[in-house]
C-alpha cells in the first residue's frame, strides 16, 4: 500500500495509525513517501499512490475522491528569548527574521495570505520544507515560524515559545484517494486513518 504525506503528517499523525494498522492487520506492507499535496495528487491520478494525506482545499480531479480529515491550528514558534506576546500579530512577526515554508506548499500560500490581510509583505531569511529542521532553526534563535500544531506532536524544545495567532490561522488536511476502491489493503488503511482520534 503506498502512502503519500508532508513530513509534518509523517511525524506526528500517521504514526498512531499505522502503529493500529499493523496491530490488526500485519501482512500490509504500508511504503510511505514524503511530497507536497501538489506531488501527492499528480502521483494518485497517475495510478502510482493509493492514499495521500494533501492540504486542503484542493481543486476536483477525475476518478479522485479527497475526504476532510482533520483541522489543526497554525501557532507562532519564536526563540523564547525574544519574549513574545501571548498572542502573536502579522505587524508583531513580519518586524523580525523570519523562517518561511516552500513556496511550493499550501502552508506558505496561506500565511503569505495572513500577512498581506494586514498589509505585511515579510521576506524570509530561508524558505524549507521539514517542519523539524524549521524549529531547530527556531530553538537556535535564527528566526520564527509558523507551522501547525497537530494532536499528539511533542512539545517544542524549551528554547521555543509557541503563540497563538491574532488573527488565528489553522491549517486543513484530506485524505485523498482513487474514488473506487479496489483492493482491502488500501480500504483497511484508509478506514484507520479515519478512525485516529481527532483533535
Amino acid at each position: 500500500m503506498r502512502l503519500g504525506a508532508s513530513t509534518g503528517a509523517l511525524a506526528h499523525l500517521l504514526p498512531q495509525a499505522l502503529q493500529a494498522l499493523a496491530a490488526q492487520h500485519p501482512q500490509i506492507d504500508v511504503q510511505v513517501a514524503v511530497m507536497t499535496s501538489v506531488e501527492t495528487l499528480a502521483r494518485l491520478a497517475a495510478g502510482n499512490l493509493d492514499i495521500g494525506i494533501v492540504a486542503l482545499p484542493q481543486p476536483a480531479l477525475r476518478g479522485l475522491r479527497v475526504r476532510s480529515w482533520r483541522q489543526d491550528p497554525v501557532l507562532a514558534f519564536v526563540p523564547a528569548d525574544w519574549k513574545p506576546p501571548r498572542q502573536v500579530t502579522p505587524a508583531w512577526l513580519a518586524a523580525r527574521p523570519l523562517i518561511a515554508n516552500d513556496s511550493g506548499t499550501r502552508l506558505s500560500r496561506q500565511t503569505a495570505e495572513w500577512f498581506a490581510a494586514a498589509g505585511e509583505r515579510p521576506q524570509a531569511r530561508i524558505a524549507l520544507n521539514y517542519n523539524d529542521a524549521m524549529k531547530s532553526l527556531v530553538a537556535a534563535g535564527y528566526g520564527a515560524a509558523l507551522l501547525p500544531h497537530e494532536a499528539g506532536a511533542p512539545l517544542p524544545d524549551p528554547r521555543i515559545a509557541m503563540r497563538h495567532l491574532r488573527p488565528a490561522l489553522s491549517r486543513a488536511l484530506g485524505i485523498a484517494h482513487r474514488a473506487r476502491l479496489d483492493d482491502g489493503p488500501t480500504e483497511l488503511t484508509l478506514r484507520a486513518l479515519l478512525e485516529l482520534p481527532a483533535r
